[in-house]
């Protein structure tokens, strides 16, 4: 896949740490139900001193397969009796085995595939995830929310030519973008919220990004100025690879790109954007496009054909209202 070594040694550790944890809480159930049932204990240790003492048999000769056969039925028993015991104090009979989060690899992170050890499917959307991890260490994820915006900072007043207020238009904006944080898939539709400045664009596209990671998926938010500018600089440079980055972006669940049209707009730059935004809409899953740009602007941008698109097959979110991060510095 092209990540890092530390995005690797991470994700391994990860795995690690997941195993343990299981093989961990299996031996406390182990110790708790020794110290509930001690006949289960006891029965354990005469169950693999009959695997023992069929092993001395085979070894030393004579009628091994009568005394292998006694041994076997006699484990058997004890087996059932343990089972017995397990399900009257309200055990699985499973309770002994490690609950790993992954049944195929047992949280090793490898399995056998055509007579070759390869990696888990878990162990590759672990990856992803803690590549989006080390992706947002420095984003501001954690200073906006849903519970953090506030409404009534928008006009109540009624607009003369659409008859609806700042406040009951962005009343709608934000329920509906509670409702899709909360019912998220990578399935999910490519929003493009578009509007002036300081009108909540980013705030409700980080707490979207807040409830979406909070429910376990990956999720990218970065900025067009950062996005083109490190783009640019791996493309450049002989030492990066910039497919490790982009495979990052087309592959998260979900990718917020802040401030669209702030960015240094070149040739470069427009195709990469493109090619982004076009491989996610082809694999079907959503973008959260933010800009202050008008429609006019952005088609004179990045093509008509290409906004047409995003428009086709994305919800577009009309912020309107007064600037309130002016608002608030004044009040």
């Amino acid at each position: 896949m092209g990540y890092s070594k530390e995005i690797y040694r991470a994700t391994k550790a990860k795995m690690e740490e997941r195993r343990t944890k299981a093989e961990r809480r299996a031996e406390q159930i182990r110790e708790e139900v020794y110290r509930r049932v001690p006949r289960i204990e006891e029965l354990e240790k005469e169950i693999s001193s009959c695997g023992i003492l069929a092993v001395r048999a085979v070894l030393n000769g004579g009628d091994v397969k009568s005394a292998t056969q006694d041994l076997r039925a006699k484990s058997l028993s004890m087996q059932n009796e343990v089972k017995k015991l397990l399900k009257e104090n309200g055990y699985e009979e499973n309770c002994f085995e490690p609950h790993y989060n992954c049944k195929y690899c047992k949280d090793t992170g490898y399995i056998e595939k055509d007579g070759r050890t390869v990696y888990c499917p878990c162990f590759k959307r672990l990856l992803v995830a803690t590549a989006c991890e080390e992706l947002n260490r420095t984003a501001p994820l954690r200073l906006s929310t849903f519970e953090s915006f506030d409404l009534n900072m928008y006009s109540h007043e009624v607009d003369k030519e659409s008859g609806v207020s700042p406040f009951d238009k962005m009343q709608k904006i934000y329920n509906y973008c509670v409702q899709y944080a909360r019912t998220f898939t990578p399935e999910s539709k490519t929003i493009l919220m578009r509007g002036g400045t300081g009108l909540g664009k980013t705030h409700l596209s980080l707490a979207i990004a807040n409830e979406v990671t909070r429910r376990g998926f990956g999720v990218i938010y970065v900025s067009a100025p950062m996005l083109m500018s490190t783009l640019s600089n791996m493309h450049f440079s002989k030492e990066s690879n910039d497919s490790e980055y982009f495979e990052m972006l087309t592959k998260c669940d979900l990718l917020i790109i802040d401030d669209l049209g702030t960015e240094f707009s070149n040739t470069f730059s427009n195709t990469q954007f493109y090619n982004l935004c076009n491989s996610r809409m082809l694999l079907r899953k959503p973008l959260i496009i933010n800009t202050n740009l008008s429609i006019t602007e952005l088609e004179k941008t990045y093509t008509s054909r290409f906004i047409s698109r995003i428009y086709g097959e994305g919800v577009r979110l009309n912020f309107v209202g007064d600037d309130i991060r002016l608002k608030k510095s004044f009040s």
